[in-house]
């Protein structure tokens, strides 16, 4: 891979995405991000990698779905790019989320002093957040830095106010250019 190759994946990546949550307006199309685009050296095909949330027969639809948006998607690049050539779109299940909630639960297991099951579970595969409480062994929880030591109320932190001026002044000295009410032809009266 190349800088330039790498500069394209990311850029079909984040459009791919904005074009599927924005324009494809498909119901098959469940839950699904673009997790990453991997384009050929010559541009010709790219594979595009979709991570979806839903037991397997969801993932298969939504797959089939953006399959079948693919060619209407690559028309959009190619009208909002400025790519010689906007590549062959192939969509891929990326299932590195399925896999790490797979090695989660088999630690959960693990650290029970349960035997982990070797088959992996049917259904929803996404992992349900716990909070993790003070175990033997464990370091003492620190209550300034850790969050399930404090207190509720001391979880909400406090939003800095807005120095206005400063930011004016930041617009001035970047060069960037000021609103102003006049049009472009417009004179002040009494110049």
């Amino acid at each position: 891979m190349t800088a330039r190759t790498d500069r394209v994946d990311e850029l079909l990546r984040q459009e791919i995405g904005g074009l599927l949550s924005r324009d494809v307006k498909d119901p098959r199309i469940g839950f699904a991000t673009v997790t990453r685009v991997e384009t050929t050296a010559d541009l010709a095909h790219a594979r595009v990698w979709v991570s979806v949330i839903g037991n397997p027969a969801e993932r298969t639809e939504t797959v089939r779905a953006l399959e079948h948006a693919m060619p209407f998607v690559r028309h959009e690049l190619g009208s909002r790019l400025r790519l010689r050539r906007i590549p062959n779109l192939h969509i891929r299940l990326d299932d590195t989320a399925e896999t790490g909630t797979r090695v989660l639960h088999l630690l959960e297991e693990l650290e029970r002093g349960n035997t982990p099951e070797t088959e992996a579970p049917l259904g929803e595969t996404l992992p349900t957040p716990v909070i993790r409480r003070h175990q033997d062994g464990d370091a003492e929880p620190d209550e300034q830095t850790d969050p399930a030591a404090a207190g509720p109320a001391d979880l909400i932190l406090p939003v800095p106010p807005v120095n206005r001026a400063a930011r004016r002044r930041r617009c001035r000295g970047s060069g960037a250019a000021r609103p102003t009410n006049r049009t472009a032809g417009s004179r002040r009266p009494g110049r």
